[in-house]
């Protein structure tokens, strides 16, 4: 066998052999890998939301594998654990941000031995963990995919429950849908998040990160998408090729955005934004710009060979007019 097969079985087998002495609830919670047969240069680990589980970034997940990507989704500390959890006993989420961090670190250390050019990204908690990432190494990290990032609730009130209440909250699963991982938590599980998102809203004004694409939707009615904008703006300041866009309220699309099955009809968009700014090396400027034209009516073939963007937009035509027509807010 190769080092590159040696160390890919030997990744796969630790990650299931831990996992199988937790004992999951199902298999949508087992840790996710879509692992190319021989070497690429490209890989990225995604952070599945607070109490959810890898089946979360299985769509997105196969769309990067299909672009020659090694894929890690692994199972959060905590999470996906079988058992009859309750108020009387909650999952055994951590209420230690470390855990996360360590975590996190661990896993960025797994990618880099699988490729050189190494990605992260994340949904809610798992978004803010990835961009907890994007500032500890951010020379280190080539693209930061935020999705619906958990900085804080949606208004002060919900931030002061999170804060201050020990209560137990169980989620409402919207008919139709289903909800992965578990069913309920402890809000000082949730605190953990909140904290570190504070942190990086304070980081972002004062030092540089990894290029972040910052997705949210206006209908979201878990986080605050101001904040999202504010992080975006503070961190432009230091790192022009940042990328943000929120999808217009009438689209309907929920925080957990990343697969039809949770709810959101349109799964395909925030994929196709973010296939389009993994393999693009624009500023936000830039990509405004071609935005803007394109919408005016030049053809884009020749917007990009007068700007001279032919080796630095991705060669997935469909994502590319995709994510041009949502930032000219067309979709």
């Amino acid at each position: 066998m190769t080092v590159y097969a040696d160390t890919t079985e030997a990744l796969v087998k630790k990650t299931r052999a831990r996992e199988e002495a937790l004992g999951l609830r199902d298999d949508t919670c087992r840790s996710r890998f879509f692992l190319q047969s021989t070497p690429t240069s490209k890989v990225i680990v995604f952070f599945h939301g607070f109490t959810a589980a890898p089946e979360q970034f299985v769509p997105i997940g196969e769309a990067f594998f299909q672009m020659g990507y090694n894929v890690l989704i692994p199972l959060l500390p905590g999470h996906g654990q079988a058992g009859d959890w309750n108020d009387d006993h909650p999952p055994p989420l951590p209420e230690n941000p470390l855990i996360y961090q360590e975590f996190g670190q661990t896993w960025l250390k797994n990618a880099q031995a699988l490729g050189d050019r190494v990605m992260v990204g994340g949904l809610s908690g798992g978004s803010t963990l990835s961009a907890w990432l994007a500032f500890e190494y951010a020379q280190q990290i080539d693209r930061c995919l935020l999705f619906a990032p958990y900085l804080s609730g949606t208004n002060a009130l919900v931030d002061w429950v999170v804060e201050r209440l020990h209560v137990y909250f169980e989620w409402k699963t919207e008919p139709g849908t289903i909800g992965f991982g578990y069913g309920g938590f402890h809000m000082p599980a949730l605190r953990v998040f909140l904290e570190m998102g504070q942190q990086i809203l304070d980081r972002a004004n004062v030092q540089p990160a990894a290029p972040m694409l910052i997705v949210s939707s206006a209908g979201d009615r878990a986080v605050d998408s101001e904040e999202h904008q504010q992080l975006f703006q503070a961190a432009l300041k230091f790192q022009p090729k940042c990328w943000y866009h929120c999808f217009d309220r009438k689209l309907g699309m929920p925080h957990n955005m990343m697969t039809q099955a949770e709810g959101n009809p349109h799964a395909d968009l925030p994929i196709a934004i973010a296939k389009t700014y993994a393999e693009s090396d624009l500023t936000w400027n830039e990509i405004t710009a071609l935005s803007e034209r394109w919408q005016q009516g030049e053809a884009l073939n020749a917007i990009v060979e007068q700007l001279h963007l032919n080796q630095r937009l991705s060669p997935d035509g469909p994502s590319v007019l995709t994510t041009l027509k949502l930032i000219a807010g067309v979709t």
